[in-house]
């Protein structure tokens, strides 16, 4: 009988290993490892790029002003240029502005949304003016009246007139030279700068009655009533008698004359006393300032239809407005600015240039000791940035010293005028002069980056 073959059985499946899936004691999973192995890689290398930002600014920073204390009188002319060009451009802009807040407040200050209809266009060239003075016609109380009439909208409504040359005022045996001696109506006091102190203003009354009262100043008061109350006191002007019933808050000066020597009177009793063709100047002031320009347009329209002058022809009047006196004083600045801008433009590029020779200068001295630091790692960028930032840190000094400069000059220049100076104008002139030296920085910081290393070793100390 034959044997038979006997085949083994196949074995069975033997389960994988769970043992390499659970953790085993004492040993790591690598994946996990790995990822926080990156994740501190790259947050290292974060730091060091930061560090290695912030140190080479904090090295050439103090460098730079290492340099400053070892060559003083060299130091001083390299900035020298951008000191004077900080300076010039600070203490310029300070006056301008200083002008500004002043031709805004004393001159340009005809009220809160107010606007005047005058004879004149203000603030308009020589030529313009010769060519309105022969065309326009003043304006005169029917003038006054027709627009009183007409206008609507409007929330106060006053006419004015002036005595030129103003006339004496005198009161027991004491007088004041050439006051403006100045006819109002009684709705000037919601438009007027001028403010009750003690008494009262002039009222509708006084108007209609062409009554002999006034509303003086306090150069007035100062000047005749030193030690007494002025109120119910007689005042000759101009020949005439007035009797005071209110005395104005002091308004101040403007460019060195004093706003406070006036002498108001009811504009009927001026007009039948000192000027009997008025010439007067009407004020509009308006609800607010949406509403100015449509009152503008509506007085023109007006005005134009009144005097019949044809659509093609200009007005025979003036409209104007505070912007009107800004616009043209911002024009005049515009111009001083320019040529402000020009001077310092000068001055910076010669700054500029100085301190590109005394870097170029301080590359040579240096060229041993940038071959030391390329021999032990640094990189190109790292030279650049060094020599860079010296540069705009001198420059930046310099600008610093024009601040401190600028100030002592505008608070001199306050004293005698009108400065302030303004934040704008401290960090346009920092700004600027750390960008110049940025600037002409790059040169020689780029010829520094491009030292070979051992050309640069050779080179004595």
């Amino acid at each position: 009988m034959s044997r038979s073959t006997r085949v083994p059985a196949a074995a069975p499946e033997r389960p994988a290993d769970q043992s390499r899936l659970r953790p085993v004691p004492g040993e790591v999973n690598m994946p996990i490892f790995s990822n926080a192995r990156a994740a501190v890689a790259n947050l290292r290398g974060k730091l060091q790029q930061k560090a290695g930002l912030w140190v080479p600014l904090r090295e050439a920073f103090w460098m730079a002003l290492q340099e400053l204390r070892n060559h003083k009188l060299r130091s001083f002319l390299t900035l020298l240029g951008i000191v004077i060009a900080t300076t010039t451009l600070i203490v310029v802009m300070s006056v301008v502005n200083g002008m500004n807040v002043y031709i805004a407040t004393k001159i340009a200050n005809l009220g809160t949304n107010t606007f005047v209809l005058h004879q004149f266009k203000w603030a308009q060239g020589y030529d313009e003016f010769l060519k309105a003075l022969r065309r326009n016609k003043p304006i005169r109380l029917e003038d006054y009246e027709f627009i009183q009439d007409r206008l609507v909208g409007y929330e106060a409504l006053s006419a004015i007139a002036q005595l030129q040359p103003g006339p004496e005022a005198r009161h027991g045996g004491h007088s004041v030279d050439e006051v403006n001696l100045i006819g109002v109506t009684a709705s000037h006091a919601y438009i007027g700068r001028e403010k009750v102190q003690s008494g009262r203003y002039l009222s509708d009354q006084d108007y209609r009655h062409n009554a002999r009262v006034c509303f003086i100043g306090q150069d007035i008061v100062d000047k005749l009533f030193p030690s007494v109350d002025p109120i119910g006191k007689e005042l000759a002007v101009g020949g005439q008698t007035f009797s005071i019933v209110g005395v104005a808050e002091r308004v101040g000066s403007a460019f060195g004359v004093s706003q406070d020597n006036f002498v108001f009177v009811p504009l009927g009793t001026f007009r039948n006393l000192f000027m009997p063709h008025l010439e007067l100047l009407v004020f509009i002031k308006a609800p607010d300032s949406q509403h100015l320009m449509e009152l503008e347009d509506e007085v023109r329209v007006l005005m134009r239809a009144r005097r019949h002058v044809p659509y093609h022809e200009d007005d025979t009047f003036g409209i104007n407005a505070s912007e009107t006196l800004m616009s043209a004083w911002q024009n005049l600045t515009g111009s001083i600015f320019a040529v402000t801008i020009g001077v310092v433009a000068v001055f910076m590029v010669v700054g500029g240039i100085v301190i590109m020779n005394i870097m170029l200068a301080t590359v040579t001295e240096r060229t041993h000791e940038i071959g030391i630091r390329k021999s032990v790692g640094a990189r190109r960028s790292d030279i650049l940035w060094q020599f860079l930032i010296e540069a705009a840190a001198l420059a930046a000094l310099g600008g610093l010293m024009g601040v401190l400069l600028s100030y002592g000059i505008a608070w001199l220049v306050a004293v005698v005028f009108t400065a302030e100076v303004s934040l704008s104008a401290v960090i346009v002139g920092v700004t600027l002069s750390t960008l110049v030296g940025l600037f002409f920085g790059i040169y020689p910081a780029r010829r520094a980056a491009a030292l070979d290393p051992i050309q640069a070793l050779r080179a004595e100390k």
